[in-house]
């Protein structure tokens, strides 16, 4: 009885392994495109909806600079407290304000560190304009004092004295995307392009769900809703200050007589082939859905990543939209 059950067992895993090599060398028919889509290269790929906090809080560049004239000045717990969050009672300086008016609290942003994270990328930011933060928005409740006095309503971060009050503006909402098939190396469209400019907070790496900002507006016919390809060139890895030395370290096999090299001078000697990256295809590392737009900028969501985003990377709009 025993020799019978382990006679089966190895029948099936017999079976099995004839079963898996046979389909791995069965042929696959391209499509109409000259492709053969597999989970890699064309993956099925769920897009994440902005919620309304992610619009409210993006914050935005602009080449104006918003009027400063009406500002936080303090709180409730002044001089205890400098930080104010929902639920928060708060001071406003200026004129103009009325009873259950909303404004939006907004900062002027600078980067602390002043460090490029890719070349350029001050100039590049300088024609794109000046990064914003969008810090909450607050209802007024009294304007018999010198100072109106208001209740935080939404805090996407601590609200501080000298935060600007604006007057706030509803924003339109993202519609929910239906997943889909991703060519993650789909040749260039054509359309609209332009490059992600900075990462919410100065951050320079990206995931599914972080904002950026794009040099690319209404002045090119940026909407909200608009959906853009990331992607990027091993050229620009290449250039990368820290990602490029991996092209410098040993790459071959001991066992390889003719180990190749990548970039080599023109007159270097090598062994084997000489790799040029600018022949190796550009990759689509994930999408962004715009959520404002100033004549010369975007903010945008992250709604899936395959890699990392990066600030720098190149973005273009996807054709299916």
């Amino acid at each position: 009885m025993k020799k019978t059950g382990l006679l089966l067992l190895l029948t099936v895993m017999v079976a099995a392994t004839f079963a898996v090599a046979q389909q791995s060398t069965t042929a696959i028919t391209p499509d109409a495109s000259g492709i053969v889509n597999t989970s890699v290269n064309v993956p099925f790929v769920r897009y994440q909806t902005p919620t309304a906090a992610d619009i409210y809080c993006a914050g935005f560049l602009t080449k104006d600079r918003v009027p400063d004239a009406n500002y936080v000045n303090g709180g409730l717990q002044t001089p205890t407290s400098t930080k104010f969050e929902t639920g928060e009672l708060v001071y406003l300086a200026g004129s103009g304000y009325q009873a259950g008016q909303l404004y939006s609290i907004v900062r002027e942003l600078r980067d602390v560190n002043e460090y490029e994270i890719y070349p350029g990328q001050r100039k590049v930011l300088a024609a794109a304009g000046r990064p914003y933060g969008e810090i909450g928005r607050v209802r007024v409740v009294d304007t018999r004092s010198h100072s109106a006095i208001a209740q935080v309503e939404f805090s996407c971060d601590p609200i501080n004295p000298g935060d600007v009050a604006v007057p706030f503006v509803e924003k339109p909402a993202v519609t929910f995307h239906v997943p889909g098939h991703f060519d993650r190396f789909a040749p260039a469209n054509g359309k609209l392009s332009g490059r992600i400019v900075l990462g919410k907070d100065f951050d320079g790496v990206l995931g599914t769900g972080m904002k950026l900002y794009m040099n690319m507006g209404s002045n090119q016919g940026v909407k909200v809703g608009d959906y853009f390809r990331v992607v990027r060139s091993y050229t620009a890895t290449l250039q990368d200050p820290v990602d490029s030395l991996s092209f410098k370290a040993q790459t071959s096999e001991d066992t390889q007589a003719r180990p190749p090299t990548f970039e080599a001078k023109r007159f270097t000697k090598t062994k084997g082939p000489n790799i040029h990256v600018s022949d190796l295809p550009r990759r689509a590392v994930g999408e962004v859905v715009v959520l404002n737009v100033t004549p010369t900028s975007s903010s945008a969501m992250v709604v899936f990543a395959l890699e990392d985003v990066h600030a720098g990377d190149t973005v273009e709009l996807d054709e299916q939209q």
